[in-house]
């Protein structure tokens, strides 16, 4: 298990798998509203994941790319490097669909066992 810190600053620790599953869901979420810069995406997710670090973020990125949930294109050049932009696909948001619905349910599952 990987130690975490919450909003709060208090340590918790969560399952790698559990995690990953709630980092792409939150990344489709994010790139759902709007096609963003990938390093925005990261420095967001920072801000509720502090202890995820940028590969683990970019990895997560190029495997939505892979398997067809985001699309990837090269923004306006600025004064460094080509910027590199994320966009949800259809496919995308069919599986950020999906995974919305499991989390819910899941939620209630737990609610239902009083946890």
């Amino acid at each position: 298990m990987e130690m975490a810190g919450g909003p709060d600053g208090k340590v918790r620790f969560m399952d790698a798998q559990i995690k990953k599953g709630i980092l792409e869901m939150c990344i489709l979420n994010y790139i759902e509203k709007e096609s963003l810069y990938g390093y925005d995406i990261i420095q967001s997710m920072h801000e509720f994941f502090p202890e995820v670090t940028e590969s683990t973020f970019y990895a997560i990125l190029r495997r939505l790319y892979k398997e067809g949930a985001a699309v990837l294109y090269e923004g306006q050049v600025s004064k460094g490097p080509v910027r590199k932009y994320y966009r949800i696909t259809e496919q995308g948001r069919e599986k950020l669909r999906r995974m919305k619905e499991e989390w819910r349910y899941l939620q209630s599952v737990m609610a239902k066992m009083g946890i």
